[in-house]
């Protein structure tokens, strides 16, 4: 008689929601789960543990997760020993009150403490239910065991990699200061081994991420101080990862206009692993509204800024971040907005209205200044219309180019491959395509089509 069959191994399903940060978040949660002898489901319903990685830039976000939690619960109820876990941004701000509104909740982890997951999911399953959500400011909060890619990572060969957290800028609408916590930067060389790792792993593109990726290390070059910590000035840092052997591009996301120095500007110019595109949030066009949202500069600073990137590197792509609706925001204020995206050219752009979170400080404005929600939804309307044309232009005018673009998987549209080029756009290959190229290759092509979404390619 042969030896009964072991126990099943535990299966883990993730639902994240949010930022690349999140999306990087879980895949450390992911990593963490795999070494502690988890296996990935294919589905919830075969998951004996559900993870939901949370949002709270905006309300709508907020709202999504309630409903989602009260649908869980039948997921909960469906399977004997089923635990269910949230992580994330509104984790962190409402901690045990998720436990005592939501009963089929069984932990909650902030995050700053993404590796108590399996110690907490453990826990859960012996009935225990816990909220751990206190700020840590030690730096071993970024030294989490890396899964390989043909185990967890969708596109094996772009990787994000995390370099600082936190942010002290307090824009009056931005609740990520309290979530995230202060700024906190990585030694130079733990970020140069995690980079040297990716790249042994097959890894070409790295994604640095930051909630200011480019304030990294600038406290302690200011106290003077950067020896001790082992950190650098962020274009430092670009210059000594852009010399890794088989690293073939480098994106950074998301900077503040405020830090980019000469060095880091120049980068643009002379790095060719350095990508050409930056995602450069502004929020609005307005000086008032900018003034109030306590960004710390000013239209012009910010049109300035494009004009030294642009010198440095004349074909870089730009993309933005923009609210309207901001409290006691004007016909006006709009229109200078809508100026300064046809005066950047934006190739496309993030937008939203105006949401107010609970410990902001424009939350407070919200009573006497706010925009009713008619006038919020007409001028997103007009801003998402005006982008669309913005866009549709760009595409149209690299029909006929030539480019590299990094296969990610399917398209969407059927019976083809999709990818992305060095300037952040999706690239489809055609039907047409002979052959078939993995995930994770670098790929020639020729652009033959543009929509308002997409390009569409040949291998050239």
């Amino acid at each position: 008689m042969g030896a009964a069959p072991g126990p099943r191994p535990r299966r883990f399903w993730l639902r994240t929601f949010g930022c690349q940060m999140n999306v990087h978040d879980s895949e450390k949660v992911e990593s963490l789960l795999l070494h502690s002898g988890y296996t990935a489901a294919r589905s919830p319903d075969e998951a004996d543990l559900l993870i939901v990685n949370t949002c709270s830039i905006r309300e709508k976000a907020e709202h999504r997760l309630y409903s989602d939690l009260g649908l869980l619960r039948s997921w909960k109820e469906g399977g004997p020993g089923r635990v269910l876990g949230v992580g994330g941004c509104v984790a962190q701000q409402e901690g045990d009150a998720l436990l005592l509104r939501f009963p089929q909740v069984d932990f909650v982890f902030g995050t700053h403490n993404l590796r108590l997951v399996p110690a907490l999911a453990l826990a859960a399953g012996e009935g225990q239910r816990v909220a751990r959500t206190e700020e840590r400011r030690s730096l071993d909060r970024f030294e989490l065991p890396i899964a390989p890619p043909e185990l967890s990572r969708k596109n094996p060969g772009r990787a994000y990699l995390t370099v600082m957290e936190g942010c002290d800028m307090f824009c009056s609408f931005c609740i990520v200061p309290v979530t995230r916590g202060r700024e906190i930067s990585r030694p130079a060389e733990a970020i140069l081994r995690e980079a040297e790792s990716l790249a042994q792993r097959g890894v070409r593109e790295l994604i640095l991420l930051g909630q200011t990726v480019n304030a990294y290390g600038r406290h302690a070059l200011r106290r003077g101080n950067a020896e001790a910590t082992g950190t650098l000035a962020f274009a430092e840092l670009i210059r000594r990862l852009a010399k890794l052997p088989g690293i073939s591009r480098i994106r950074y996301t998301s900077p503040h206009p405020l830090f980019f120095d000469d060095d880091l500007v120049a980068a643009h110019g002379d790095l060719a692993p350095l990508c050409p595109h930056v995602h450069l949030p502004v929020q609005s066009g307005s000086d008032a509204v900018l003034r109030a949202m306590r960004r710390r500069y000013g239209r012009e600073q910010y049109l300035r800024l494009v004009t030294r990137l642009r010198g440095a590197r004349p074909d870089l792509a730009l993309t933005t971040d923009l609210i309207v609706g901001f409290p006691g925001e004007t016909d006006r204020d709009f229109e200078d907005t809508l100026a300064l995206v046809r005066e950047v050219g934006f190739v496309d752009s993030y937008s939203f209205k105006y949401s107010p979170r609970p410990g902001t400080a424009a939350a407070s404005l919200e009573a006497s200044q706010a925009v009713p929600e008619p006038v919020k939804q007409a001028r997103l309307e007009a801003l998402q219309s005006q982008q669309k044309s913005l866009t549709l232009a760009a595409h149209r005018a690299r029909v006929g180019t030539r480019t590299e673009i990094l296969l990610e998987g399917e398209s969407r549209r059927g019976g083809q491959l999709s990818g992305r080029d060095p300037y952040h756009r999706i690239v489809n290959l055609s039907a047409r395509a002979p052959g078939s190229f993995p995930p994770g290759s670098l790929v020639p092509v020729e652009v033959v089509e543009a929509t308002p979404h997409s390009l569409l390619a040949e291998p050239a």
